[in-house]
């Protein structure tokens, strides 16, 4: 079976690659490169604008002696534009709405398990194989799972992928845990085997988000306030930066504090705040998730959620308004559950599908117009 391989240039690519190749399949692996620093304006909040070589060309090279360790052929594609268009437009046009999206999310739904995906097949590969950490379990049907490394589970990130795209795809490491990805590394020689993974946005790595999001999103000033005491009790820079359930970086502090960013109003530029004792006000009861992608459903009834990705599983039950819309009902109330990203659904370890959190509400109430008319009297 011949098999095209996303290789990253870090260390779960390249032992899915090596597990692969010792399993008898036929492998190519293919980097991809999807952002430019220099003609996407990404200056501010840039750590390496100075820098020699860029970091996507660091790993390139990284990706390129891994696949000459391991005897096989690297391929190269970029995919600078798609990126721009189909994944940055939305995560910036996402925020200047005052909501916060995943740009992860994006990233594999319309370049790694789209356009890789259609690249693979238009080369006459059978199937397509990632680092990804989920288990892709084919019995009657073909389904996924929880990987067994629930601490490196990465199921939450692809909920969005089509159906036919991950039935195709092959994850090697969803029944291994971390630690011996490295020592699998350490065994082979690879050059990767000590790298440290990669975080930041998704293809463009660690920035200080708050610059990085002012080369593309005006800093306009405006009031903090409180939501329990209705004062003004300081000034944020750019209610587009900060995200529901936020504590670090809000600049405000007192007796009262600390604070957290309970919600915003775009229109107003006002950035409201909840003290640690009135937390309540992060609460919400219920959802609305739109356009869900359906892996195994659709379903409705009791079933678990995660709202954010390092989140506990919260017990939930969804009530159907259409096949992709739901109300998301959790009776029991939980924090910081956030217009504009991802809710994942679970039944036990078996992914079902997810879907962009639309509204939050608390007691029937829109939650955002709840806060609002608190302020407002």
């Amino acid at each position: 079976m011949k098999v095209l391989l996303g290789l990253s240039g870090g260390v779960d690519s390249a032992v899915a690659a090596y597990l692969l190749k010792q399993a008898g399949y036929d492998v190519t692996c293919c980097f991809m490169r999807n952002w430019d620093s220099m003609l996407n304006n990404d200056n501010l909040g840039n750590p390496n604008v100075d820098a020699e070589i860029c970091p996507q060309e660091s790993d390139y090279l990284d990706a390129k002696k891994a696949a000459d360790i391991l005897g096989l052929e690297l391929l190269r594609v970029d995919y600078i534009q798609e990126y721009w268009d189909d994944v940055f437009k939305t995560f910036i046009d996402e925020y200047q709405k005052g909501r916060t999206p995943n740009p992860d999310i994006l990233c594999n739904k319309y370049i790694k398990f789209s356009a890789f995906y259609n690249f693979a097949k238009e080369r006459g590969f059978d199937t397509l194989a990632t680092g990804h950490y989920i288990k892709r379990v084919e019995e009657e049907s073909i389904y996924f799972k929880k990987a067994d490394d629930r601490n490196k589970d990465q199921s939450y990130f692809l909920a969005e992928v089509e159906y036919d795209a991950l039935k195709n795809t092959l994850f090697p490491l969803g029944s291994i845990n971390k630690e011996q990805v490295r020592e699998i590394a350490k065994e082979i020689n690879l050059n990767v085997a000590s790298k440290k993974d990669s975080t930041g946005v998704c293809f463009i790595g660690e920035r200080n988000f708050r610059l990085f999001l002012q080369n593309y999103i005006p800093m306009k000033e405006g009031d903090i306030i409180d939501v329990a005491t209705k004062e003004v009790i300081g000034k944020h820079q750019g209610v587009f930066f900060y995200t529901i359930g936020q504590r670090k970086g809000l600049g405000v502090g007192g007796p009262r504090g600390p604070y957290y960013c309970a919600g915003k109003d775009v229109n107003k530029n006002e950035l409201y705040v909840s003290s640690f004792s009135d937390k309540q006000f992060l609460l919400s009861d219920k959802c609305l998730v739109k356009n869900i992608n359906w892996l195994y459903g659709p379903m409705q009834g009791k079933m678990q959620a995660k709202f954010r990705y390092r989140q506990k599983d919260q017990e939930v039950e969804l009530v159907q308004i259409n096949e992709n819309d739901v109300y998301c009902l959790y009776p029991q109330g939980i924090e910081a559950v956030t217009p504009g990203q991802e809710a994942v659904f679970y039944l036990d370890d078996v992914m079902l599908g997810g879907g962009v959190i639309e509204e939050t509400y608390w007691q029937d109430k829109n939650q955002q117009d709840y806060l609002k008319e608190l302020i407002s009297g």
